[in-house]
């Protein structure tokens, strides 16, 4: 008698399926991509190209037109400066916008951060170093709130930060009982508020140390996300939180951190702005945080979170400043300025949803 077809025969039930199934070998689609879409893989891993073109192509048609009045070192020294502050608290929002949330509460943080420092000095009498530390801690502190209940509360970050926002308002006009504390009688007794505002001349180029601090802060936050686990996770919680909470990281923990280290920038952005404007003023910068959402969202950052460069924001800062100074030295509407800005803010954000469409 002969031995059965073992191999023929499925000897176990579940081994039928396998009857008469495909033995390819697997093997994945290599085909060529078309040049839009290589275009659209290079932009997907390089988030702040589109803005640094953008930017490149503003500059060159401004210095086209206006000439050396525009392309001089006393005019992008210029842009610089008025950036400053929209770059530290851009910086901040950066931050929040890659953990997927958004910080309406950014400038009024600044704000107060910056009430406090001249407060504290001037109707209490603390030295003026001791007023600046404590103003940075005001700031922490409102982050870390806005953290926690973000984070351990699970409350959407845009209502967070909208309360927060008309809280620390309101906060800063009953505190300061809208009062302005003036240039000359800081720079008597309080010149390290207006630290910032001092300046190193090189030819006609002006820096501010204003300028100095946020290309520093940009810098060290770039190397951060970057360059370390701190960074990584960042990203990662903004990318998916359920993913990255089964990878080991501290979901909740990391919000906090993110929300209390976005004040404490917005606190440096409050010192910042009274160097820039001289004086402690209770209604300076109150529109902070649209324009740190406008530079976020110019610069290429996605707003879902977990994509893009704090290297793209600072492109987009400038973007505007370039346009705001350009178009003021042609003596057009200032109204342009706002138009223009708009249509590059729905241009970003249809860009970037073109480009997610590669991870999609």
């Amino acid at each position: 008698m002969s031995e059965p077809n073992t191999a023929a025969q499925p000897s176990q039930e579940f081994e039928k399926v396998l009857v008469n199934s495909s033995t390819e070998v697997a093997s994945f689609d290599t085909h060529d991509k078309t040049p839009l879409q290589k275009l659209q893989h290079f932009l997907h891993s390089s988030p702040a190209a589109v803005p640094l073109i953008v930017l490149v192509l503003s500059l060159a048609a401004f210095g086209a037109i206006l000439g050396g009045k525009f392309f001089s070192a006393f005019s992008m020294t210029l842009i610089l400066q008025q950036v400053a502050i929209v770059g530290i608290v851009g910086a901040a929002q950066t931050l929040v916008v890659l953990t997927a949330g958004i910080d309406l509460s950014v400038g009024a943080i600044m704000v107060l951060s910056s009430v406090i420092m001249g407060q504290f000095t001037f109707r209490y009498g603390l030295p003026p170093t001791l007023s600046v530390l404590c103003g940075l801690g005001v700031g922490a502190l409102c982050g870390y709130i806005n953290g926690m209940l973000v984070a351990r509360m699970k409350l959407p970050p845009f209502i967070v930060t909208l309360g927060m926002w008309q809280i620390v308002l309101a906060s800063n006009f009953l505190y300061s009982a809208n009062e302005t504390i003036r240039s000359q009688d800081i720079s008597a007794n309080a010149p390290i508020l207006q630290f910032f505002g001092q300046n190193i001349r090189i030819g006609n180029a002006v820096f501010t140390y204003g300028v100095i601090a946020m290309v520093l802060l940009v810098s060290l936050l770039w190397y951060v996300l970057n360059r370390t686990a701190w960074g990584r996770y960042v990203y990662a919680v903004g990318d998916d939180p359920e993913a990255a909470k089964l990878a080991g990281v501290d979901v909740k923990r990391m919000l906090v951190t993110v929300y209390t280290l976005s004040g404490l920038i917005c606190a440096l952005a409050g010192w910042t702005l009274i160097g820039r404007i001289g004086s402690v003023s209770p209604t300076a910068g109150q529109f902070a945080n649209i324009e740190s959402i406008t530079a976020v969202v110019i610069g290429g950052i996605s707003l879902f979170g977990g994509r893009g460069s704090i290297l793209g924001m600072l492109f987009g800062a400038l973007i505007v400043g370039v346009f705001s100074l350009g178009l003021r030295l042609m003596g057009t509407d200032p109204q342009w300025t706002y138009l223009l800005i708009g249509l590059l803010i729905i241009t970003a954000v249809a860009i970037d949803q073109w480009i997610r469409k590669v991870a999609a």
